[in-house]
């Protein structure tokens, strides 16, 4: 039998609303990649943007949120896991932390220092760093930090160990998630592709997954409030 105990109030409105916002901030990052931006047309070596538009830039801004809002929802799951699952959650957060350190770096990064130099016309030697170069260390960051966040949903997935609906779709989705990720880098790696066709396919991977996730994981937390506090969602309801 699982050892329970009562779950701050705090956190389980604090996840709530995280859950929710990982959801909202990764939709919006699906839908301004998608629909609002267009840097990937008519770009060509040395890869750098010429003719400035605020949303070629402005694209990255639900990423860089998604990843400091996902920090606070892994650590409210660390806090409300079962003891004898709190190693996974833990190395769990430890890979959201790396994950999230690496995108907000880079894309701190293109805010700071790219475009302020583009828009200067200081733009030699500055291909390698742009994030208009498919081969660039832009991509190469981000595609990693994705890897590591998906590292993340495999640990988080043993905490879902619980016999209901929620439970298993919440450990499966995580699951999946980073066998697509894991799959997709080797064959695309092995098949010679770039970087940046991986860099597609895993964002498109993650979207959909927190998406989803987000919906899952506010219910689990409002479950667990409709449970006084009780950690019975999330360990064997």
């Amino acid at each position: 039998m699982q050892q329970q105990s009562k779950a701050n109030p705090t956190v389980i409105k604090l996840g709530f609303w995280s859950a929710v916002l990982t959801a909202a901030f990764a939709a919006a990052f699906f839908a301004v990649g998608m629909f609002g931006s267009s840097y990937t047309e008519n770009i060509q070596a040395p890869y750098v943007l010429t003719a400035i538009r605020p949303v070629d830039y402005a694209v990255w801004a639900p990423g860089f949120l998604l990843a400091l809002t996902f920090i606070v929802l892994v650590a409210c799951i660390h806090r409300l896991a079962p003891h004898d699952k709190k190693v996974f959650s833990q190395i769990g957060l430890s890979f959201a932390v790396i994950y999230a350190g690496l995108i907000v770096a880079d894309y701190f990064l293109q805010w700071t220092v790219i475009l302020p130099s583009i828009v200067s016309n200081e733009t030699e030697a500055l291909s390698l760093f742009s994030m208009y170069n498919p081969h660039g260390i832009f991509i190469a960051f981000e595609s990693l930090g994705y890897l590591i966040m998906n590292v993340a949903f495999l640990f988080l997935a043993a905490v879902f160990s619980g016999p209901s609906r929620l439970h298993r779709a919440i450990r499966w989705l995580f699951i999946i998630s980073f066998i697509l990720a894991v799959g997709s880098f080797s064959l695309l790696t092995l098949a010679g592709y770039p970087i940046v066709v991986f860099e597609v396919v895993i964002i498109t991977i993650i979207v959909v997954v927190l998406i989803v996730a987000g919906v899952l994981l506010s219910i689990l937390f409002k479950r667990t409030e409709r449970f006084e506090g009780r950690l019975k969602p999330i360990e064997s309801s």
